[in-house]
Parts: structure tokens; sequence; C-alpha cells
């Protein structure tokens, strides 16, 4: 039996190949059915209340412009998702390696400091991109 037909291989594989196909197909939706054509999805909430971009704001638009390749309007629509894919990419790409070498998934281990350095790094994000300085931040 060849190797790449192996079901301890194919096992394996289930999981982040499942991941990537879930990451592909949303792209392509996301892709297909452009966000910023009203109606198509619902308006942030926080937004909708009160007028201020959260964190996420703009990630459909971001995601919509980076299945485009359009990289500088995915980054105008909201950087910290292009850091998000790209993040993303990386670690399935890992995982994928470690599988197809029979290496458990690898673990995101982050010391508290580092969740709380990102959490001030959302936080400031959200802040900068509602204040006239951080125009090009808000999408």
């Amino acid at each position: 039996m060849d190797a790449l037909q192996s079901p301890a291989l194919l096992r394996r594989l289930a999981a982040p190949a499942t991941a990537a196909v879930g990451a592909v197909a949303a792209f392509a939706y996301v892709g297909a059915v452009d966000p910023n054509e009203p109606g198509h999805y619902p308006v942030c909430p926080l937004f909708r209340l009160t007028g201020i971009l959260c964190p996420g704001c703009g990630g459909l638009r971001s995601a919509h412009a980076f299945a485009h390749a359009d990289l500088t309007a995915a980054v105008s629509a909201n950087a910290l998702a292009v850091a998000g894919y790209l993040v993303f990419a990386v670690y399935l790409a890992v995982w994928l390696k470690r599988a197809c070498q029979g290496a458990p998934a690898p673990r995101i281990s982050l010391k508290s400091q580092a969740w709380w350095a990102l959490g001030i790094l959302a936080l400031t994000f959200a802040v900068v991109r509602n204040l006239p300085i951080g125009a090009w931040f808000a999408p």
C-alpha cells in the first residue's frame, strides 16, 4: 500500500484537512458574496447601537478583499483580521506538516502576559480606529 493511502495517515490528516477546507470554503463564500453590498450580512450590533467600531468591524470586507488578493484593501478594512488570517494560515501549515509526520497537533501555549498583550493590542486597535488620527484603520 502506498504511504499516501495509509489509513493511519488519512486519519491523522482528517482534522487539519477539514479545517483547511472549511477556511477555504469560508473565504470562497465571502469572496463571492460581497459584504459591501447592503443586505447580505448583518451589521455589527455594537456599531449599530453605539456607532463605535469594534476590533472585528470590517472583518468581512477584509476577508472579501483578501479573497480577491487585494491586500491593501484588506489591511485598510481590518488590519487585525489580516494578521489573524496569516497566523491561522501558519498554524494550519504547521498542523498539516506535523500530521504528515505523525506528530500531534501544535499546541498554542502562551503565557498569561502574552494573552494580556493580545487583549491590549485588540483594545488599542479598537480605540485608535475610532479616533480621527486612526481613520486609516476604520473600514
